[in-house]
């Protein structure tokens, strides 16, 4: 968990040795799994389908899955040496694009 200062804001919590201090808390994602593991910024082809829940579901292949998201453009991939990697940015992006697209 990462604490960071910043400028005061009259709606944030107040470090209390430092009253005109601002705490910002940033927590880490969590990749779910035994054992849950902190989800990196870069994640491999199985953390993405991890993350997304792909493993969960009745899905054959998920990583068909992530390549039809990326062939649809709502989803974008790095490659990193022969690797395809997701940032966990682009992973939200997508998330936030197909619940604003499909509310249920």
């Amino acid at each position: 968990m990462k604490v960071l200062n910043a400028p005061p804001n009259p709606d944030s919590t107040r470090a209390p040795d430092h009253p005109a201090t601002t705490l910002i808390v940033i927590c880490p994602a969590i990749l779910p799994g035994t054992p849950p593991t902190l989800c990196p910024e870069l994640l491999t082809e199985d953390e993405a389908i991890r993350y997304l829940r792909l493993d969960l579901i009745d899905v054959e292949e998920p990583s068909n899955t992530l390549r039809y998201y990326r062939k649809q453009g709502l989803l974008r991939a790095t490659q990193v040496g022969k690797c395809v990697r997701y940032r966990r940015i682009e992973l939200d992006r997508l998330l936030d694009n197909l619940t604003e697209s499909n509310p249920r």
